[in-house]
């Protein structure tokens, strides 16, 4: 896999490649149909498919007030992308030149100048140029002139379960599930459940002093869950880079909040509690944490006492959130084979 990410690097991109450009925030099941349909095309075709992506959001360049939460910081993206992207990823640093140009300049600067794609694959929403003023239409009419082709793919759907609505995939929608603790429908969004990442940092061990030790995770620069307590599982490394490398996952409770039970002016935590024992000192390592499913919301308790009583009645709905979710899980494979 080829990631580039200088303008002088994009000429090593093969001549008449499958082009796919977005932000892909989320990396979701819309992106990730997108993928797919370039990656046969290409295939089809005999060429190379290329991702271009832009770092960081064009709002946060624009209207840095406005600039939408982070679902996937760029590692995680580049990470998930190499699922998807069978040759090269292309990282476009956002800056105001870039931001300022006519679809039209647009086209000619970083694509036909460069990159020389035969195929464009786009989600019928793609938006591009200064104002967001082309559209997919503005594209295909590029393409007749300029010699490639403009492939729009459809949007995904899913059934919301807390209302049996169908919702198209987004990764808006999948922004407002998370602020309202639904992961397990943003699971659904994302096809894989929604992961924070971030190192592991010193907490106020009051966990460990109730029997019930966490890790403490470093407040991410992404979009948090709403405040609650959550199954999930839990991956360390040495390093950032070495999460994603490590596949061993382990059982945990998260919680996100304040503590209020210890008094109100605590600020917020993101915590694990790994329902393993013999965890050792984990300061300094990396934790990434996979949202599995929300267990309840966070209550100001009237003693240590009832907080701890809590958490071991959290503990067992997590374990049994989880071993239904890995059974599930098994009988897919099974049913796979």
């Amino acid at each position: 896999m080829r990631t580039l990410t200088q303008r002088t690097e994009f000429g090593q991109v093969k001549k008449g490649c499958v082009l796919t450009i977005g932000n892909f925030d989320g990396v979701h099941l819309g992106h990730q149909e997108i993928f797919n349909t370039a990656r046969r095309i290409a295939r089809e075709r005999g060429t190379e498919m290329v991702v271009m992506t832009f770092e960081p959001h064009p709002v946060a360049i624009l209207r840095p007030e406005k600039a939408p939460g982070v679902l996937t910081p760029l590692s995680l993206k580049l990470h998930l992308l190499e699922e998807y992207a069978d040759n090269c990823i292309i990282v476009l640093e956002d800056n105001k030149h870039l931001l300022s140009l006519s679809p039209e300049a647009f086209v000619d600067e970083f694509l036909m100048a460069t990159i020389r794609p035969s195929v464009i694959v786009e989600g019928d929403d793609f938006h591009f140029g200064a104002a967001r003023a082309g559209d997919v239409k503005t594209l295909a009419r590029f393409g007749q002139e300029k010699g490639f082709d403009v492939v729009v793919v459809p949007p995904r759907q899913i059934e919301v379960a807390s209302t049996s609505q169908f919702l198209r995939v987004s990764s808006t929608i999948v922004r407002f599930m998370l602020e309202g603790g639904h992961v397990a429908e943003a699971a659904a969004a994302l096809s894989r459940p929604y992961r924070l990442i971030g190192p592991i940092v010193s907490g106020w061990g009051r966990g460990r002093k109730l029997g019930f030790p966490t890790l403490n995770l470093r407040t991410p620069r992404q979009i948090l869950p709403a405040e609650g307590v959550y199954a999930g599982l839990v991956q360390t490394a040495d390093s950032e880079h070495n999460l994603f490398v490590e596949h061993t996952r382990i059982p945990a409770v998260f919680s996100i909040g304040q503590a209020r039970t210890f008094g109100d002016e605590h600020p917020l935590l993101i915590e694990a509690h790994l329902l393993i024992e013999g965890v050792g000192d984990m300061t300094g390592r990396w934790m990434a944490m996979d949202f599995v499913e929300r267990i309840r919301s966070q209550h100001k308790f009237g003693s240590p006492e009832e907080l701890v009583a809590q958490i071991a009645k959290d503990c067992k709905a997590a374990r049994a959130i989880l071993e239904t979710r890995d059974s599930n899980a098994n009988s897919e494979d099974r049913r796979s084979k």
